[in-house]
């Protein structure tokens, strides 16, 4: 045992009345909730990168955290993993994440990069046989290093998509051996700072031959989990091809990869796009490509993406509400994508965070359930598209009727129709009843 978390004792669950700061109030795990452990249904995830692998810097200042592990090499690396478990376990946590730099240095050439990589994955392989923390999803990082400037797959030099691809390709069989229920492909830089040095539909086609490397790999080497992008705007670049998920629909069906791949949506990045969390997650049932979630939010006076830890239950009631309804997230789950603010410099700081979004996600589960149970907004909802049901109208939607016909059934029936409330400021008020 390390002495990074001296003192600090086994985080539980103690109820809404606790007063312990270190405890959960609404995070139950074993509560059951429309017949299922809260636990199954948030599967919850420790993000490496925020958690262990962020100094504390920002756009105008570096690293304000001192780490016992910074700047001490494969030592530190493994360090580092020695407190990372000892986390997962005083949070009593089930998953976690990382990308493939976030745990051991970078080397001179990709082979070294890979053994220190393969070095601190066997230490989590050992880890895991005595913890109950398993990996949610692993990810390559191909956005950091300078030689990403321009994108990994879809830069313009072809010797960066290959080393690119060696990355994944380590990382990916990885992800297979630790028992990774998905693999995530965020592309960090896969977009263009402007349009006159970008060959769009170029740079388009290296990233669908990119992905599908992917797929076939995956295939190759008996890897059953689920595949899933990322969707984000802007930050860094200026426009990102993965957008929003309507985006990312919109170019796996144009290369024919729309059943392999699915969504991994982060609150954060919904808000760049333009979109609520509850709209990217909505769009993503609609088109069966909801696969799992980063949690966290943004700072609404900030014009960048600040990556906190949620603390809106009603939000999180409405992103719940989408996911029971599509039958929850299967391999997919809540990955902690948030991270302490640069002067939460003490140990403590880490468990609050987490501890505060455990609880929020615990208040928007059960807030979304009643919703379901009591089943007055479905009704309201149900009610007002009720209209298409009718045989005239189904037959306009099924093909039955041509545009003609509409016209003259319009006249036939001397059909004039008024407008009906959309009821917003009720349904408002609704959702608020249940969280």
């Amino acid at each position: 045992m390390t002495d990074f978390f001296k003192g600090v004792a086994p985080v539980r669950f103690e109820g809404p009345s606790s007063t312990n700061p270190l405890a959960y109030r609404h995070y139950n795990k074993d509560e059951l909730v429309l017949g299922k452990r809260m636990e199954d249904h948030i599967r919850p995830a420790v993000a490496y990168w925020h958690t262990f692998a962020w100094e504390g810097g920002d756009p105008f200042g570096g690293r304000t955290f001192a780490r016992p592990w910074h700047d001490k090499g494969m030592d530190g690396a493994r360090l580092k993993a020695d407190i990372a478990f000892e986390f997962f376990d005083l949070l009593d946590i089930p998953f976690f994440c990382f990308h493939d730099v976030d745990v051991a240095p970078e080397g001179d050439s990709l082979a070294e990069s890979n053994r220190n990589l393969r070095a601190i994955t066997d230490i989590f392989a050992r880890k895991m046989e005595k913890s109950r923390t398993r990996l949610l999803w692993g990810t390559a990082n191909l956005f950091a290093n300078r030689r990403y400037m321009a994108g990994a797959a879809t830069n313009p030099d072809p010797y960066v998509f290959a080393y690119a691809a060696g990355q994944v390709r380590t990382m990916l069989e990885i992800t297979h051996e630790l028992g990774g229920a998905n693999y995530v492909l965020w592309g960090g830089r896969e977009g263009y700072e402007t349009l006159l040095n970008t060959n769009l539909k170029q740079e388009q086609d290296q990233a669908a031959r990119f992905l599908s490397l992917v797929v076939e790999h995956a295939r190759k080497i008996g890897y059953k989990g689920t595949l899933l992008i990322e969707p984000k705007p802007q930050e860094p670049t200026k426009h990102q091809y993965d957008y929003d998920v309507a985006t990312v629909y919109g170019f796996l069906k144009t290369y024919g990869l729309e059943k392999d791949v699915k969504v991994n949506i982060e609150v954060g990045h919904a808000f760049l796009a333009g979109h609520s969390f509850e709209h990217e997650l909505a769009v993503a049932r609609s088109l069966g490509i909801l696969g799992s979630v980063d949690a966290n939010r943004n700072d609404l006076q900030s014009g960048w993406d600040t990556d906190q830890f949620p603390n809106n239950p009603g939000e999180m009631a409405l992103a719940f509400y989408q996911i029971l309804k599509n039958g929850g997230l299967g391999n997919g789950g809540f990955n902690f994508d948030a991270k302490v603010r640069r002067q939460s410099l003490d140990p403590a700081d880490l468990l609050h965070g987490h501890i505060g979004g455990l609880d929020t996600l615990a208040r928007g589960l059960k807030g979304a359930a009643a919703m379901l149970e009591d089943g007055t907004y479905d009704r309201v909802i149900e009610e007002r598209y009720a209209g298409w049901k009718e045989k005239g109208a189904a037959a306009m939607l099924s093909g039955g009727r041509t545009l003609a016909q509409i016209a003259d059934w319009v006249d036939a029936d001397n059909i004039n129709p008024q407008p009906k409330s959309g009821q917003q400021e009720y349904l408002e008020n609704l959702v608020n009843r249940f969280v």
